[in-house]
């Protein structure tokens, strides 16, 4: 009886191992950024099993940006600034989403000392195609939620086929930013609690893309007004 409690007591510890092996960062063939001026960082320390920003692929095509992610991160162009009242916001089109569980995709802004992954701060709103929606932000390596997983109606699910498009941005206006997903606004966070110590430097900065690990994308540039 107690070897049979120990070998189901095993099994169910394996049995999220096991989802996670099938779903582990991937390496993508020909990886690289190909689109000149941009950069690009893995944003997860340390950077799961060694992955770097060379094991995924982002390319330009037809005027939209083609991402083949491997390991989680973030892309941007140091020529991508915003300071005062701004709105920038990009359509993500994910197609036969493949993932064991749903991957997220989104826009950051804020972004100061991007180049020193120590120092760097900005936040990122993203949704998933399961309908949900999250807002994080860095400083350094310290990642803090200010809405985890949150349901929404604005966020279009995946249909039958896995597809999902979603325009997701950021409108910073008069002392408060606010996540805007397909035209609606989720949330609004006053900049008291975005900008300050263990925070962000400020809302002006570089805005870009963050997208989660192991998804294929076709995105449009960034808008700006």
């Amino acid at each position: 009886m107690h070897k049979l409690v120990a070998v189901a007591a095993g099994a169910l510890m394996m049995a999220p191992l096991a989802v996670q092996a099938q779903d582990a960062d991937r390496s993508v063939a020909g990886g690289g950024i190909s689109v000149a001026g941009w950069k690009g960082r893995v944003d997860e320390r340390p950077a799961k099993q060694g992955k770097t920003v060379k094991d995924s692929k982002l390319d330009m095509m037809g005027g939209n940006f083609v991402m083949k992610v491997g390991p989680a991160g973030i892309f941007w162009s140091d020529a991508n600034t915003a300071k005062g009242n701004y709105e920038v916001k990009a359509a993500f089109s994910e197609k036969a989403m493949k993932a064991q569980h749903p991957h997220s995709y989104g826009v950051f802004i804020g972004g100061n000392d991007m180049d020193d992954e120590t120092k760097q701060t900005f936040v990122y709103c993203i949704a998933y195609g399961t309908g949900k929606y999250s807002i994080k932000h860095f400083n350094g390596w310290k990642v803090v939620s200010l809405a985890e997983m949150v349901e929404s109606p604005a966020v279009k699910k995946a249909d039958a086929k896995g597809d999902a498009t979603n325009e997701i941005g950021w409108r910073v206006k008069d002392g408060s930013a606010t996540c805007v997903i397909n035209g609606q606004d989720v949330k609004s966070i006053p900049a008291a609690d975005l900008v300050g110590a263990g925070k962000l430097a400020s809302l002006d900065g570089k805005y870009g893309y963050r997208v989660s690990h192991n998804l294929d994308l076709s995105v449009t540039a960034i808008s700006k007004k």
